[in-house]
């Protein structure tokens, strides 16, 4: 893929931005950076593959400490509702036009963005609320790794919070293990070198991240409010253009 400088400096920034809010919150890396990243370059199989090189790469690094700190019992549980969709997920991400994947995710990004704007969230309240939520979310992380915050509402419920974090990132391990494994099975072509060229510049983003947990926490609807505004407009402009000049 080629880039002008100037693409190559947003694209840059953009990834120190996902490595911040991955580790920062534990998850929305993907959320929070496609619609910038489709801006740029509006398809999802030349992103996902490069994200996905970095979740496995950064969630090692935070797990290679932790991982007596994890509940693995309620996500053993867990991945029986969430694997299955997401295996559809990921096929339907080869199978359906760009065009469609985009809106996509650019409709449940700006869902996401109201959400947060609203100051509302995301609450599951019994199992097959639960269940129902895995099952979605499992497969939007399938199509579009995006589907973190309808997972999060339930694993905030079961898992102790001291837990949820790291709990989370082997979830992520796992998911973003199936669908690497998915492109290299269907041939679909993995830029792991523009992927490692760019783990420098969200590792900045990655250190920031850690350093700011704990704010992060204590003023998670500010964050939140903020991120939903800008996530807002851009997901709204991007859906537009999309809707333009798309062809369905």
């Amino acid at each position: 893929m080629e880039f002008t400088t100037i693409e190559w400096v947003l694209i840059a920034l953009i990834f120190v931005w996902t490595g911040f809010v991955r580790t920062g919150l534990g998850f929305g890396g993907a959320a929070l950076g496609l619609p910038f990243m489709l801006m740029i370059e509006d398809n999802l199989l030349y992103w996902l593959p490069i994200i996905g090189v970095h979740l496995l790469f950064f969630s090692s690094l935070t797990l290679s400490k932790a991982l007596k700190q994890v509940d693995w019992d309620y996500l053993k549980r867990s991945l029986g509702w969430i694997l299955p969709p997401t295996l559809l997920g990921v096929f339907g991400l080869v199978s359906l036009p760009t065009s469609w994947l985009v809106i996509f995710v650019y409709s449940i990004t700006i869902f996401y963005a109201l959400m947060w704007m609203l100051d509302k969230a995301i609450h599951s309240e019994n199992s097959w609320v639960d269940r129902t939520l895995l099952v979605l979310g499992g497969y939007v992380a399938g199509t579009s790794l995006t589907g973190a915050p309808l997972m999060v509402a339930v694993f905030a419920r079961h898992v102790a919070a001291n837990l949820l974090r790291n709990t989370l990132f082997v979830l992520w391990f796992i998911l973003v293990t199936i669908k690497m494994s998915t492109f290299v099975i269907l041939d679909v072509t993995i830029e792991f070198q523009t992927a490692l060229m760019l783990i420098p510049v969200a590792a900045i983003g990655h250190i920031v991240g850690l350093k700011a947990h704990e704010f992060i926490l204590h003023n998670n609807s500010l964050f939140k409010r903020v991120m939903g505004g800008m996530l807002l407009v851009v997901s709204s402009i991007g859906l537009i253009v999309t809707l333009l000049n798309g062809s369905f």
